[in-house]
């Protein structure tokens, strides 16, 4: 009953997450939309009164005059409407379910056996968790202080773009050390996630809070507080993209079990951040498509890199020239190897998988099959073959190797023809 209801409350807080995220991050690009879209007024009314742009627009039936002020408006309304819930909230209920997942078992999904650092390999559940924890603080501290270094007043933006890129080059290569390599995406992700959710919170409200405090007094608002709340905007827009690809990464493991997984990330993280920028640039009536086509490159030589071999597979979270080749782990399981049948995989199988991968999991914590993967009959067995050769050779699965998996046992997979 207890593993049944932890995992009703991950479905509705991913739910509440799931409906969140939608909420702000729709809610960003349209007004990206917006402000790239503003025209100048045409009317001398509207001129007078400081309206900066506007734009017309026909939705559902009806049509809507949106305004810009460059200074203070006439009269600012009391209902004034804020964005900043759709953020906190996407935020809070990720965390939480980074809580109830991976920090309520961190020895199955953070811990990163294969590390090539022995520290990262030998790390207990708690000490993982810390790790984690330190991680996401830490990112957003060195991204704050970037921002606050490079480009205080808003001049240096350009260098301050590049400075935030290497970092995120840094943050994947590090998260693929020190964590497993489903968690290394997520983290990398969430380090991302809570820079834009950070920024929200530091810096773009309590702006906006002040320009709105000065304009109620009769004051002019300083300008340092809407370029700081922009660069910050800018930022967010530019890390939706990637963010939603790192979460969704988990689901396929040809991504986190690379051995050059880091190199994978990155590349993501960059084609994401360039296909948005095409439509940033195409909001403001500049259609620029080498944009999405080096971003369309970069998701192309992951397909390359991505690509299985054969021959050698990786460890996860292994450094690129850490590569096994399983069949060649003895000359016994060679011989053994070559006979590779179902019916002996189903024995591996059934001694180290189905605790977990089964209608009914005897592994305690586990309600139902992670991810609905069933490996409990011959049947089930040749439909996942493929990522079952996959993940046991980068010896991802079993999580942890809780169940003992051997080397000899691994090869009989790698050999089998899955049939």
């Amino acid at each position: 009953m207890e593993a049944y209801l932890l995992e009703f409350g991950n479905l509705l807080l991913r739910w509440l997450h799931v409906i969140a995220a939608i909420a702000w991050v729709g809610e960003s690009i349209y007004f990206v939309m917006l402000d790239n879209g503003l025209k100048p007024p045409k009317s001398e009314a509207c001129k007078k009164k400081g309206v900066f742009g506007e734009m017309w627009a026909v939705h559902g039936g009806g049509f809507y005059h949106n305004q810009k002020y460059a200074s203070s408006p006439e009269e600012l309304p009391e209902d004034l409407h804020w964005s900043f819930w759709k953020s906190y909230t996407t935020w809070l209920s990720g965390f939480g379910l980074f809580a109830l997942l991976y920090l309520t078992k961190p020895s199955f999904y953070l811990v990163n056996p294969n590390s090539p650092w022995e520290w990262a390999a030998n790390m207990v559940g708690w000490q993982a968790n810390i790790a984690a924890l330190a991680f996401l603080l830490l990112g957003w501290v060195v991204y704050n202080e970037l921002c606050k270094r490079i480009s205080p007043n808003m001049e240096r933006d350009g260098v301050l773009s590049v400075a935030v890129a290497v970092m995120m080059v840094g943050v994947a290569y590090l998260s693929t050390h020190i964590f497993s390599g489903r968690a290394a995406f997520l983290l990398t992700g969430a380090v991302m996630a809570t820079a834009m959710s950070a920024n929200v919170f530091f810096w773009i409200i309590p702006g906006q809070r002040r320009m709105v405090n000065a304009m109620k007094a009769g004051e002019t608002p300083n300008p340092i507080d809407g370029k700081r709340g922009k660069q910050r905007s800018v930022h967010n827009t530019y890390f939706t993209l990637p963010v939603v690809l790192l979460m969704l990464s988990n689901h396929y493991s040809f991504t986190y079990t690379h051995a050059d997984a880091w190199v994978i990330m990155s590349l993501f993280i960059f084609a994401g951040a360039l296909i948005r920028q095409y439509f940033v640039l195409m909001h403001a009536g500049k259609h620029q498509p080498a944009y999405p086509v080096a971003g369309v490159a970069l998701i192309l030589v992951v397909v390359w890199l991505g690509a299985p071999t054969g021959a050698k597979t990786p460890s996860v979270g292994s450094p690129a020239g850490q590569s096994q080749d399983v069949s060649a782990t003895s000359a016994v399981v060679d011989e053994e190897a070559i006979g590779a049948s179902l019916t002996r995989v189903q024995e591996i199988m059934e001694n180290r998988c189905v605790q977990c991968h089964a209608a009914q999991p005897t592994q305690p914590g586990f309600a139902s099959a992670p991810l609905g993967v069933l490996l409990d009959s011959p049947e089930h067995l040749t439909l996942q073959a493929e990522s079952i050769k996959q993940v046991t050779a980068s010896k991802y699965m079993p999580l942890g190797n809780i169940t003992g998996m051997t080397d000899d046992e691994r090869a009989v997979i790698a050999a089998w023809d899955g049939n």
